[in-house]
């Protein structure tokens, strides 16, 4: 192996044993903090952003989209109504089925408290070329397939 060979992969275990689960485990430690300061659990913060992504979606779609069983759903739904975050609509068409709507306040305060680590992001990468940006975007999106492929891979091992 050469010199490069081994930089190359010393970097590669560098980025993939150590850097991102740290960062992994920062992510979840965060998304706890801001759970707490708006009085809901990490799964309801999930959902909030399922929904500030996807608009209003089923309970059904919601609890799958975040992990979770649907009755769980249902007392996720519950927290985030009783905190304002969420509130339940009848679905256009079919005033049956019911849709978990986000609220303008739920979303307010959920972008509040992550505006500090967008704009520390925001500044960490401003240097970045557009080359090296979309690396880096090419990497997280990888990872992400990656990560739920890996869920599903699990979860199917356990059925």
């Amino acid at each position: 192996m050469t010199g490069s060979d081994q930089d190359r992969r010393a970097l590669l275990d560098e980025l993939i044993t150590a850097a991102v689960p740290s960062w992994a485990i920062l992510v979840v430690q965060l998304n706890n903090v801001v759970a707490a300061s708006l009085g809901v659990s990490d799964t309801d913060v999930q959902c909030l952003y399922v929904l500030d992504q996807q608009g209003p979606t089923t309970p059904g779609a919601l609890a799958k989209r975040v992990n979770i069983t649907t009755g769980s759903a249902t007392r996720m739904i519950d927290r985030l109504v009783a905190a304002g975050c969420v509130r339940r609509v009848p679905a256009p068409g079919d005033r049956r089925r019911i849709l978990i709507e986000p609220t303008k306040e739920g979303l307010d305060r959920v972008r509040a408290a992550y505006a500090g680590l967008i704009e520390r992001t925001r500044d960490d990468v401003s240097g970045y070329t557009d080359e090296e940006l979309a690396a880096v975007l090419r990497f997280v999106r990888a990872a992400e397939r990656s990560t739920a492929a890996e869920i599903h891979r699990l979860k199917s091992a356990g059925d």
